[in-house]
């Protein structure tokens, strides 16, 4: 049996345990330097506000609403859902974190096909699994109460079947926060309900595909015959999603809890024409790589840069271009990846274009341990140097605040009145930050 822990409006709710006078109210946050709408509460939702919708079209059509405006602040949502994350590990037999705001946990079988919590107390006698839906709505009570954050859990056979019960547990209040699929009539009932679209695994371009043959819920796609799904699609994926669907446990553990690629990127705030600037954001982008990397003990063997200008502004010229790197080692060094990332961007920067964005894209993740190493460029000695050193940033910077402590190349560079170069740590816009930028200096256990 499986569950998932998705957090209700995750970066809305965030901003609400700060502000319960917001309760109620449409809220949403913004992108990176305050672009478009990336979270929107509930009351927001109602209004028409679309995600991925620009701010200023915000502003336009919907200025004789009053709507709470936030800029993203990462590192309170990340210290906040790492509590959700602790809340988790100490109720859960086993999880694996999917997401920022979304967590997996999984309830093993016994010898007798009992399922088992992880004290040895047996959650589930024959078809009865009703202990495992109150151990559910018990754990929304619990996080919602010690973090602040309200949470949708769905429980089934399957990783898929969960996502969609915790999509039933969010929107009808009828299941108290926790929506558990157990038997084959509720599985039926569930898919007939559940449009194509919005299956987990179903992609927007087969989505429409899909739509075209007349394929409009998950219960039509359960319903086609495996091997028709596996000659029509040739895709792994979709052919898993089918079988989760139909009840057969389809997607590894191990594929969902680590990323087989990471990627960074950013709109700039305003243009960047100059190679000094645009190899700073590209440094802090592969750095936001690599500490990914090390979270999840994993090691990369590319390392990738893109960057464009902006096509929207067609009175300006256009440029796009990617281009990658491998290391000879499997690596996670921050050093070793910014190094590689700026030698990447010199190739492909071309002077004279108005840069909007650029990215990077480390592949080819791999545990990591064993690496292999190379016999004649391999410097044991040097790795060991590198590690400790990320060992001790990561460590200053999970106690102090991020970006405490950064690399030489992670500087941005302007110039001040006077004309001397000063050095300052963001470049992004925010206009509309909350001044909770962390919960370090706020107890926040055992809200009421």
């Amino acid at each position: 049996m499986y569950g998932i822990v998705d957090c209700d409006n995750c970066y809305v709710s965030c901003e609400r345990v700060f502000r319960p006078d917001l309760n109620d109210k449409p809220v949403v946050v913004l992108s990176n330097n305050d672009g478009c709408v990336v979270a929107r509460s509930n009351e927001a939702k109602a209004l028409g506000i679309k995600a991925g919708m620009p701010y200023f079209q915000l502003q336009q059509q919907y200025s004789n609403h009053e709507i709470a405006v936030f800029s993203s602040n990462y590192e309170l949502y990340g210290e906040l859902t790492d509590k959700v994350v602790s809340i988790i590990r100490k109720e859960a037999p086993a999880y694996f974190r999917y997401s920022i705001d979304e967590y997996f946990v999984y309830f093993p079988e016994n010898m007798n096909g009992q399922l088992t919590m992880d004290n040895g107390q047996l959650a589930a006698r024959g078809n009865n699994f009703q202990f495992i839906k109150s151990w559910g709505e018990q754990l929304h009570k619990k996080i919602k109460q010690w973090v602040g954050l309200p949470v949708s859990i769905g429980l089934a056979p399957t990783k898929t079947l969960a996502k969609m019960a915790s999509h039933f547990a969010k929107k009808y209040k009828g299941y108290r926060h926790c929506c558990l699929i157990d038997t084959d009539e509720k599985r039926i009932k569930a898919l007939k309900l559940y449009p194509i679209e919005d299956v987990w695994g179903i992609g927007r371009r087969y989505a429409a595909r899909l739509q075209g043959m007349g394929i409009k819920t998950a219960y039509d796609f359960a319903q086609m015959h495996g091997t028709w799904v596996r000659a029509t699609f040739n895709n792994i994926v979709i052919y898993r999603t089918w079988q989760e669907l139909n009840g057969i446990d389809a997607v590894p553990n191990e594929e969902m809890a680590k990323k087989k690629s990471i990627c960074t990127s950013r709109s700039f705030n305003g243009m960047i024409t100059d190679l000094d600037t645009l190899s700073t954001h590209v440094s802090n982008y592969a750095v936001r790589c690599a500490e990914k990397l090390r979270a999840q003990n994993t090691v990369a063997s590319i390392v990738a840069v893109f960057i464009n200008t902006n096509p929207f502004r067609e009175d300006q010229p256009q440029y796009w271009n990617f281009q990658e790197a491998r290391f000879i080692v499997p690596t996670n060094s921050s050093i070793e990846i910014v190094k590689a990332a700026k030698e990447v961007l010199q190739h492909i920067f071309v002077k004279g274009y108005h840069y909007k964005k650029a990215g990077v894209i480390v592949m080819g993740v791999v545990p990591d341990s064993p690496v292999q190493q190379d016999l004649f460029a391999s410097n044991p000695e040097q790795v060991k140097k590198l590690q400790r050193l990320d060992e001790a940033i990561d460590r200053i910077n999970k106690i102090n605040g991020t970006e405490t402590v950064v690399l030489g190349a992670q500087q941005y560079k302007k110039n001040d009145s006077t004309g001397k170069a000063d050095v300052f740590a963001n470049a992004i816009k925010h206009d509309f930050r909350s001044k909770n930028p962390t919960t370090r200096w706020s107890d926040i256990i055992q809200l009421k």
